[in-house]
């Protein structure tokens, strides 16, 4: 009956639903995968997603790479024409497929001819239920992904790590506060029996959510019931609680990136407090709010940075909003000062009104076309799979239009009167200071020179 259905809408109504992007036709199968099918705005065409509820965090530092490496495994071939049989499977129907390991999901994105959706979606499922895993396979994955990690991980960036000099300012930051791993996870020590259990454990259909966006085969909900419908599902697995801060953090650090040069970087990173209501809307708009602040102070106004930014960054369990210039060395006193005056005058004078009016309706005005094509679609049902709710999206420009001017005084008061935490990258050494250094060294050979020329003279 559901089938019958979803068919007479496809047919009558179509044009009309594929206008509002947020009403999806989403139900769950008796084995627990959930299905959401959309027809798009783009004929001939189909875009998959599907996404398996498991990620980096739910593992150990040790063991993070374990969900990574299975994804490249499950890539490796269905049968003795392994990897490149695959592949050319997949290209003779005409599609194209990638696969992504985010820290929360695993997620194979499928771009495919409308007229052999079912067929991809043949192959996708003999991705999930037939590839044979074995050492040699392990082996040829391993170093696929270590290159994608930045290559052998050698003993002098493992110190680097342990020094927290080989991080970013966010994830340096992240490490201090127990958020984050200390060193690169490593695949040389994972294992076969490892990689099997992670497929058995996660790899089932009540851990899965398949996403089909664009011209959409009027079986296709038969189809999917028959086929995926058929996977077994298993126990769930619970993902464990995501790390909060544990340690403390310097509240100011230098941190080393290269040798020689005149840049720098100014980072002021600030824990965002949790809001009751509208968290994410909140200080996504305090975030384009800061970024106007920082453009017309840093460039505008002082002409120290060409491109100042803020940013939104989460590690763990904890989001933090940051305040950031690139700049040149030698500014960097002037542009801290600026940047703590911006921060007084915002904790004492708030945001104005007329500013934060103009920046809100600019954000809800793109979401107007914030999300165009079947694609795009598809990739936005995927990152806001937590706001699905009884066939429907949450529209994000209600929610911004939520947003008070109150609540984000009150949001941005909570932020910056915490302390925060400043970090500074630079080069080890400035322009200057390597001429004096090279000055140095050569004085002291040319002293050391004539102090043995002397040593000689007396020695005859």
């Amino acid at each position: 009956m559901r089938c019958l259905l979803f068919a007479c809408l496809l047919l009558g109504s179509a044009q009309g639903w594929a206008l509002d992007r947020f009403q999806v036709e989403g139900y769950t199968l008796p084995n627990g995968l959930q299905l959401l099918l959309k027809p798009g705005s783009e004929r001939g065409h189909v875009a998959i997603r599907l996404v398996v509820g498991v990620g980096l965090d739910d593992f150990a530092c040790a063991d993070k790479e374990l969900p990574h490496l299975l994804e490249h495994l499950l890539f490796s071939g269905v049968d003795d024409s392994g990897e490149g049989g695959l592949e050319e499977r997949m290209q003779a129907l005409g599609g194209e497929w990638n696969a992504y390991t985010s820290n929360a999901d695993t997620t194979f994105v499928i771009e495919a001819p409308a007229r052999n959706q079912r067929k991809v979606l043949d192959l996708l499922l003999s991705l999930l239920t037939h590839t044979r895993l074995d050492d040699n396979a392990v082996a040829a994955a391993k170093q696929v992904v270590e290159r994608e990690g930045g290559g052998h991980y050698s003993h002098l960036q493992r110190w680097l790590d342990r020094q927290d000099l080989g991080h970013k300012a966010g994830n340096q930051l992240a490490v201090e506060l127990g958020l984050k791993c200390a060193e690169r996870a490593e695949v040389g020590n994972l294992t076969l029996a490892q990689l099997e259990q992670v497929r058995k454990d996660w790899y089932a259909p009540n851990n899965m959510t398949l996403i089909v966006v664009g011209e959409l085969d009027r079986l296709l909900p038969a189809y999917l019931e028959r086929t995926y419908g058929a996977l077994e599902p298993v126990e769930p697995s619970e993902h464990p609680d995501l790390p909060q801060i544990q340690g403390t953090a310097a509240p100011e650090r230098t941190l080393v990136h290269g040798w020689v040069g005149q840049s720098a970087q100014l980072h002021w990173l600030f824990p965002e407090p949790v809001l009751d209501q509208q968290h994410d809307e909140t200080f996504d708009l305090l975030k384009d709010y800061l970024d106007w602040a920082l453009y017309r102070q840093l460039r505008l106004e002082h002409e120290l940075s060409y491109g100042p930014w803020s940013d939104r960054e989460v590690f763990g369990g904890v989001g933090f909003l940051s305040l950031n210039a690139d700049l040149e060395r030698d500014d960097l006193p002037q542009a801290r000062q600026v940047v703590e005056q911006l921060k007084a005058r915002l904790l004492k004078d708030g945001l104005d009104p007329a500013t934060f009016a103009r920046l809100k309706q600019a954000a809800i005005d793109r979401q107007a076309w914030a999300v165009q094509g079947n694609s795009a679609l598809a990739d936005y049902y995927w990152s806001a799979l937590g706001d699905f709710d009884n066939g429907r999206f949450s529209d994000p420009a209600k929610r911004l239009k939520a947003v008070s001017l109150e609540q984000a005084n009150l949001a941005l008061r909570q932020l910056l009167q915490q302390p925060g935490y400043l970090r500074i990258e630079q080069p080890l050494l400035s322009d200057e200071q390597l001429l004096w250094l090279i000055g140095g060294l050569l004085s002291l050979i040319l002293l050391g020179s004539f102090g043995v020329y002397l040593l000689r003279r007396r020695a005859r």
